[in-house]
């Protein structure tokens, strides 16, 4: 019985690990290779235009979200949702999250993600001020 449950235990801990690591030759944000970050660590955004929104992970990180076609409300909401399409967690190119926008015609829209870019701190800044 003992043998049983270490093995349930091992199995488990095992799947969370691979859970909360980013796809095979992707990495999180701060290391090499390609830039990845989830949905739960998103905790601002500011709205560029109606194709362009940045989401901001920690406490400087940024990256930019380019959409598919407009999203209409974006640059008027207080508030956004981010959601992984991946069928994952990660967040790492286009076509890997949508956008949930607060819309008071229709309830919400979804806008779909169709690039993902980790900007520098200088392209950050600049991106901000417009």
């Amino acid at each position: 019985m003992d043998r049983t449950l270490t093995l349930a235990v091992a199995t488990v801990a095992l799947a969370s690990c691979t859970y909360n690591q980013p796809p095979q030759g992707q990495s999180a944000a701060g290391t090499s290779g390609r830039q990845c970050f989830t949905a739960g660590q998103v905790n601002n955004f500011h709205a560029v235009d109606r194709n362009t929104v940045l989401v901001r992970t920690g406490a400087s990180t940024y990256y930019q979200l380019d959409i598919l076609g407009t999203c209409p409300e974006i640059d008027f909401t207080t508030r956004v949702g981010i959601r992984s399409t991946s069928g994952g967690t990660w967040i790492c190119r286009g076509h890997d999250a949508e956008l949930i926008v607060p819309n008071p015609g229709r309830g919400f829209d979804r806008c779909p993600v169709l690039g993902v870019r980790l900007l520098t701190a200088e392209e950050a800044k600049a991106a901000r001020a417009k």
